[in-house]
């Protein structure tokens, strides 16, 4: 089973008077990239939240946003008493070189910066907001999972029909293979032929036949066609695995690519290059679509 990279799941969840929303998204790495934003004051959940996504992703960046909103109370802010005594001064202050004897509004004195300020969740809070925090996020993961799965499905279909493309190319060049050899010893029978005609001499059959071996030695495929195949039955059986390994098929790529290389140089025919072009076209659109399986 296949699993993409890419993918995004959300969910929300409110208790009394506490309202939670998590985000997670998720992009294509090679290895395992995690940023957390969350909601000022819940910073020490970080290490939670890691250990929980971690559980689900093996690789990836993924960005989760933990955002959460309480209904304030009065014990969420405090008074400065020392701003606020500052304030009260200059005013006064103020008043006395102005001779006025105005009271001074302390209601006013609290719109002023700096005078009431909000207070980070304590301790005791963050620990009691973490279960519905931690079940947002495992269903927020929940959805990004599925359509990680759904992805990864459709991958799995076009890589299965690329899988498909290099094994008739493949067959083809095994067939064709066999002609090579002979097509070779009939153009030198050819033109040694050809050669001795003109220079009235004569020429062993043997010698030919030494020429005729050295060529099919040095363009013999064999051995590259059953490493090729064996790569494809591998990848096949990773595709079909319980686990999602984007790394392993990563490998065979790269080997796949190096047979495919050596079939091309070896071969020295034509149509046989013809059809190493398509199992190379069909190899490079699967490194392109495995760079975004997990």
């Amino acid at each position: 089973m296949l699993l993409s990279m890419t993918g995004f799941g959300e969910s929300q969840s409110q208790r009394d008077r506490l309202a939670v929303s998590v985000e997670v998204r998720c992009i294509n790495n090679r290895y395992f990239k995690l940023m957390t934003r969350s909601t000022e004051g819940y910073g020490p959940l970080d290490p939670r939240i890691e250990l929980l996504v971690r559980d689900r992703i093996r690789r990836g960046s993924i960005q989760v946003n933990v955002r959460v909103e309480r209904v304030a109370s009065a014990d969420d802010y405090r008074l400065s008493e020392e701003v606020l005594e500052g304030y009260r001064r200059q005013l006064q202050a103020i008043q006395e070189a102005w001779g006025s004897r105005q009271p001074i509004d302390p209601l006013q004195l609290l719109m002023l910066p700096g005078v009431v300020h909000e207070t980070a969740p304590a301790v005791e809070h963050i620990e009691e907001d973490w279960p519905l925090i931690e079940a947002a996020l495992k269903r927020a993961l929940d959805g990004l999972e599925a359509m990680r799965r759904e992805e990864g499905t459709a991958m799995a279909a076009d890589l299965a029909a690329n899988l498909q493309v290099i094994r008739s190319a493949l067959e083809s060049v095994e067939q064709r293979a066999p002609q090579v050899v002979e097509a070779y010893r009939n153009r030198l029978n050819q033109r040694v032929g050809k050669i001795l005609a003109e220079l009235n001499a004569t020429l062993e059959p043997a010698d030919v036949l030494k020429e005729v071996g050295l060529f099919a030695d040095r363009c013999d495929i064999s051995e590259e066609i059953v490493r090729l195949r064996s790569h494809l039955d591998q990848f096949s059986q990773i595709m079909a695995a319980p686990e999602s390994s984007g790394r392993k098929l990563e490998f065979l790529v790269q080997e796949m690519v190096r047979e495919g290389n050596t079939i091309g140089s070896k071969a020295n025919d034509v149509e046989i290059a013809r059809h190493v072009i398509e199992v190379k076209a069909a190899l490079e659109r699967i490194r392109e679509m495995i760079q975004n399986i997990e």
